[in-house]
């Protein structure tokens, strides 16, 4: 695949008016005299660039005061992110991880007054589709795996330095992978004899290690997806920026994040939950509403992909985008 050729940006539509929905902000352009004409000021966050499908979409209901700041790790998404800087100068990319949110709302004075903030996870269709960034088996390619290749170690590397103790805890923690234990053992013992620097290598030797398939599952799948995880550092910079957050929305800015994995959505559950319920105190101590300090409300329930989305990107199927808004 074309690193500049579009690909379809899941929940597109969802995700963009969940984000921009009942904003009533200061100064809002208003073009014709249909509610639906009306853009939106305010300033915005898409924590994962991608190809830009929801910072293009995101943009068009954006006024001429809005700023739109996006994150990626990925050289590729930079230099498709840069010709769009060039023609919007309401936008602007930052070339790191989306954990270094704080950093650059700081930087920029927007500390508590962002006003929405997307989060696309997981790996994009594009380095899914390009043999030579080693994050598929379908297609045979360098074991690399890194969203930023030209920064940290490569899952060559991951596989080669990896003790077999921390092998098994990554299969286990981020793929869920029921044989673990086998499988880190079976990769160590055939490490000792070659160099495994393929991704069909690799598969092939989970393939052999494991016991049991599932139907219609690789068996190389879950721990493919753990070693992704583990050297691009995913689920700790989903933790940080999600944290990172409270600090960055205004009150009645939103989080809007997708998930295309248990882990990711369990995470993100987990923390509108706690942001919700505020603090713990002990049983039987007198407390005020005030005092609990809930931080955050829930928007609706979870949402996935329609029928008619699903048939033209089967990819979608897996997604989960979830809604919270900063109250305190």
């Amino acid at each position: 695949m074309n690193p500049q050729q579009p690909h379809d940006a899941v929940l597109l539509n969802e995700a963009v008016e969940a984000l921009v929905q009942g904003k009533q902000l200061p100064g809002n352009d208003t073009i014709g005299s249909s509610e639906s004409s009306q853009k939106i000021n305010g300033i915005f966050i898409d924590c994962t660039f991608g190809r830009g499908g929801h910072s293009r979409h995101l943009l068009s209901k954006l006024g001429q005061k809005s700023r739109l700041l996006a994150f990626d790790k990925d050289p590729q998404a930079i230099a498709v992110a840069n010709e769009l800087a060039d023609q919007d100068p309401r936008f602007e990319i930052v070339h790191d991880s989306f954990s270094l949110l704080s950093q650059e709302i700081e930087k920029r004075g927007w500390s508590g007054k962002v006003d929405g903030i997307l989060m696309d996870l997981g790996v994009s269709s594009p380095q899914l589709d390009q043999a030579e960034r080693g994050f598929s088996f379908m297609n045979d390619g360098p074991l690399d795996m890194r969203m930023n290749s030209n920064k940290g170690i490569t899952a060559q590397e991951w596989i080669a330095l990896t003790k077999e103790e921390d092998m098994i805890f990554v299969f286990k923690a981020y793929g869920e992978e029921r044989y673990a234990k086998r499988i880190a053992r079976i990769i160590c013992e055939k490490r000792q004899q070659e160099t495994i620097d393929s991704t069909k290598k690799l598969a092939n030797i989970i393939s052999e290690a494991h016991p049991r398939w599932e139907k219609h599952k690789h068996p190389a799948t879950r721990c493919f997806q753990a070693i992704r995880i583990a050297v691009n550092s995913e689920l700790d910079d989903l933790k940080a920026v999600l944290e990172q957050s409270l600090e960055s929305l205004s009150i009645g800015g939103r989080i809007v994040a997708i998930s295309f994995h248990s882990l990711e959505d369990r995470i993100v559950k987990q923390f509108i939950r706690d942001q919700e319920k505020g603090k713990d105190f002990p049983a039987g101590l007198p407390i005020t509403e005030d005092m609990i300090e809930r931080r955050m409300k829930k928007v609706g329930k979870f949402v996935k992909a329609g029928e008619e989305e699903l048939a033209r990107n089967n990819r979608a199927r897996s997604a989960v985008m979830r809604v919270a808004e900063k109250i305190g």
